[in-house]
């Protein structure tokens, strides 16, 4: 992607000017905002890590100084876990996915099924707001009935859906529960998909068992768009209005075509700018011209995660998460998430240890504040003691990707 650097140059300073951490976070490496002119020259600034984030938010609650306008100024407030507040600004598509869902196929006049979630986390009126951007008629649908769900796509034709793989092969799989014929009963044939990895293998048994094509686009709920697919799927274009590194986990510095680093992105938006936010996730970049002739760098991998959180079913599950949640019962003694993935679905086990065979846990309640905590259902399970082993990690992934 190419940078205009006087504009952008200008969105610094203005961030400077009217967001007290991006100031703060300018002075600790002595920069003034003239002095960033290319992308290298970002390397001279530290990386914001969501942690510190968090940290910022708590201690100065609730912004951490990060907001450049009044909050009476903002269209939502969204709370995503951390817990971290996410802001969103004025503009028809403030999160800028209306170019990837063009890209992939979907117009003016297309039905498309949003199922990504309307509460609380922004990633719903994200997608809404890019489908509506480009002419589409949206169902807020959300997660969940899965046979009304069904019912709704195939009475008024939806042709497109957006959400994440796992949950579209949910709805392909009642469907046939319910004695439809997919391809013959359906008019969908394009989906749009991103929080979830998705295997190639599916994809490939999506188009040709079931006519849906199926592309991807990698963001987060604090950046919105950050890369997507063109037709050609050869690796993720980074996405207008951001720029985007790979760096070393370690020491900040930035990585070369080929090499692994954690994608950091700065986008300067003028109601809630981040400057070299780091997402956590493992990429991997390369800068050869794509076959459908865009010459900017394409990132060709998620591969993985800095530290030791996991996504499960869209939603990042952190090891602090689960001492959290753990912490309000003593009558567990030790604890393990297990992640696994059958059928293409996401599915987290949690291993529970009595502390003493006088009190065994309550799974009911357990369960009810791993949904409020961690917004994830979960299997619990009920292990005797020395099951898990010292030094284990608190969250296992047993995953396997193809």
């Amino acid at each position: 992607m190419a940078v205009n650097w006087c504009e952008f140059i200008r969105l610094l300073e203005l961030a400077s000017a009217s967001s007290p951490a991006v100031r703060a976070q300018l002075d600790e490496a002595g920069v003034r905002p003239e002095m960033i002119r290319t992308e290298a020259d970002l390397a001279c600034l530290p990386v914001l890590r969501k942690d510190h984030l968090v940290k910022m938010q708590q201690n100065q609650p609730p912004w951490g100084g990060m907001l450049a306008v009044p909050q009476g100024q903002l269209q939502r407030i969204f709370m995503s876990p951390g817990p971290i507040f996410d802001a969103q600004g004025f503009g028809q598509d403030y999160w800028r996915w209306g170019v990837a869902l063009a890209v992939a196929g979907f117009c003016a006049g297309d039905v498309v099924q949003n199922t990504f979630s309307y509460h609380l986390t922004p990633a719903g009126f994200m997608f809404d707001a890019a489908a509506r951007a480009i002419g589409c008629v949206v169902i807020p649908a959300g997660v969940g009935n899965n046979e009304l769900q069904v019912q709704m796509m195939r009475s008024v034709g939806v042709t497109g859906f957006v959400g994440v793989p796992s949950y579209l092969m949910t709805l392909i799989r009642k469907a046939e529960e319910m004695g439809f014929d997919f391809r013959r009963d359906f008019v969908l044939t394009k989906a749009f998909i991103t929080a979830e990895k998705l295997p190639e293998s599916l994809r490939r048994t999506l188009l040709a068992e079931y006519g849906v094509v199926v592309y991807q686009g990698y963001g987060t709920a604090d950046l919105g768009c950050v890369a997507y697919e063109c037709q050609k799927q050869q690796g993720m274009h980074m996405a207008d209005g951001v720029v985007v590194e790979l760096v070393d986990p370690d020491s900040g510095v930035q990585v070369g075509p080929g090499e692994t680093g954690e994608v950091v992105v700065t986008w300067l938006n003028e109601t809630y700018p981040l400057l070299r936010f780091g997402t956590g996730d493992l990429a991997v970049f390369t800068d050869e011209p794509c076959e459908c002739g865009r010459t900017g760098r394409r990132l060709t991998g998620i591969i993985g995660r800095v530290g030791d959180a996991v996504k499960v079913r869209g939603m990042f599950l952190h090891p602090k998460q689960m001492e959290e949640v753990m912490g309000r019962f003593p009558e567990v003694g030790r604890c393990q998430a297990v992640v696994s993935r059958p059928e293409h679905t996401d599915q987290l086990t949690i291993l529970l240890e009595p502390a003493s065979a006088d009190q065994l846990p309550s799974l009911d309640r357990i369960g009810e504040t791993i949904k409020e905590v961690l917004r994830l259902k979960a299997e619990l399970k009920l292990v005797p003691p020395g099951t898990i082993a010292d030094g284990d990690k608190l969250i296992r992934d047993e995953r396997v990707w193809d």
